[in-house]
Parts: structure tokens; C-alpha cells; sequence
């Protein structure tokens, strides 16, 4: 389980978190929703210890991430899917990780099979397409077999295939009771694949709902996410 208690983030006196409560439950998918500018992104970096707050807590567990010995078989991340040395084969990067986290080798080939990158795994990883990049990303974070996944727009650059791969991957990992917490710009993805939906504006927490209950007036997701966005944030039709 993920929990936030009153994060808040301030850059130059302005808050991009602000104060900031929700719970991300195991066993389901939660969706990560906001206008560009919104704060997911930095939210989610709070939450891996990457960002300090400035108040409150992020909490993996009941403890912060800096209190998990050998993290990377807690929690699962995919925040930049260009996260590697570009001259190393995907094994070998998956490879060193592995070795830092007291992960066998044999799991490399694992999760090189789970996100269909076995026949290229010898291959720089630099001369990867972003959709190989992203499968990539989803292997890092699969490494430790962990209970907790943070995925910061992982179907970018997967072509519809791909997409159903992920879509799949998320809710099957759901279904074995981990916490899988994913941010989309694509609500209507979000609207196939997440069990709830987290929605923030300007930093603050706008709902906490599941597909059926946002757009439970008889509009159209996007429709009711506009309206629920539009009273915290200047929207102008792009989210992400």
C-alpha cells in the first residue's frame, strides 16, 4: 500500500503539492490523473524519495522509501523510460542492477521474456526504439518481483499491441494482490485498465473515484474529467 499524509511540495514559494492525502490499495490498478502542471510527476518522485517535501509524508508500507532495505524488491518504478547507460545491452543493465539487489540472474531472463525483449536483449539498449525503451523501463521495475509498482506513463510509445500488453501486465499484477499505482494522459486507456482513479489539480486532491462513479452523470469520461479539473486548474485540453 501506498499512503500520502498532507504532502506538499513548494518551488520558489508556489506549491506544486499541496497537502496532498490519498491511499493507493493493493490489489487493484490506480489510475493517476491530472491537467499538465498538476504535480503527478513530482508527487511520484516524493513517494520513491527522490524529491523531499516540505510537509507531510509518503509512506510504502508504513515506512518511506529510505527505511526499505534493498528497495528494488519493494518497489517496482518506471518514471523515465531513458534511464540507462545507452552502450549497454539490456541484460547487462538489467544484470548489474540485479547484482546491487541481491537478485538471482536467472530473473533477468524472466522478466526479458515478460516484456517481450529477449530476442534483442544483447542489443545497446541506446539503439532501442521508445516503445523497446518503455518495455525496458517495465523490466527494471519488474526486476525485484515487487509488491509496489509506480508507472509513470508507461504506454507511451507502444503501439496498440503494446498497449494491450501493458494493459494486461498492470491488472494481471493487480490480480496477484500488488499495489499498482499508473499515471496515463490517455483517460480513455485509464477508463480500460484502472479499478480507481486518483484526480489531482494544482497539487490538491480533486477525487478519489472509481471509471463508473466520474462519469456517473452520463457524459463522457473526458467530459467529466474537464468539468472536475476545470475548478482547480486553468485547463486548456491537454492532461497528462
Amino acid at each position: 500500500m501506498i499512503e500520502l499524509r498532507e504532502l506538499t511540495k513548494r518551488y520558489g514559494g508556489r506549491p506544486v503539492v499541496d497537502r496532498l492525502s490519498f491511499r493507493v490499495e493493493a490489489g487493484v490498478v490506480t489510475g493517476f490523473l491530472g491537467p499538465n502542471g498538476s504535480g503527478k510527476s513530482t508527487t511520484m518522485r516524493m513517494i520513491l524519495g527522490l524529491d523531499a517535501p516540505d510537509h507531510g509524508r509518503a509512506l510504502i508500507d508504513g515506512v518511506p522509501y529510505s527505511a526499505i532495505d534493498r528497495p528494488l524488491r519493494t518497489v517496482g518504478a518506471l518514471l523515465d523510460a531513458g534511464a540507462f547507460h545507452p552502450g549497454r545491452s539490456a541484460r547487462a543493465h538489467l544484470l548489474a542492477l540485479a547484482a546491487g539487489n541481491d537478485i538471482t540472474p536467472s530473473r533477468v531472463d524472466q522478466v526479458l521474456a515478460t516484456v517481450g525483449l529477449s530476442d534483442v536483449a544483447a542489443r545497446r539498449a541506446g539503439t532501442y526504439s521508445l516503445g523497446m525503451r518503455q518495455r525496458l523501463g517495465v523490466a527494471v521495475a519488474l526486476l525485484g518481483d515487487p509488491g509496489v509498482l509506480l508507472l509513470d506513463e508507461p504506454v507511451n510509445g507502444l503501439d496498440p499491441e503494446g498497449i494491450r500488453w501493458i494493459r494486461d501486465l498492470l491488472r494481471g499484477l493487480a490480480a496477484e494482490g500488488r499495489t499498482v499505482f499508473v499515471s496515463s494522459h490517455l483517460i480513455a486507456e485509464m477508463a480500460l485498465t484502472a479499478d480507481r482513479l486518483v484526480v489531482i489539480g494544482q497539487g490538491r486532491l480533486l477525487a478519489e473515484t472509481t471509471v463508473t462513479d466520474l462519469a456517473a452523470g452520463g457524459d463522457t469520461l473526458e467530459d467529466a474529467f474537464f468539468r472536475l479539473t476545470s475548478q482547480a486548474t486553468d485547463y486548456r485540453g491537454s492532461v497528462a
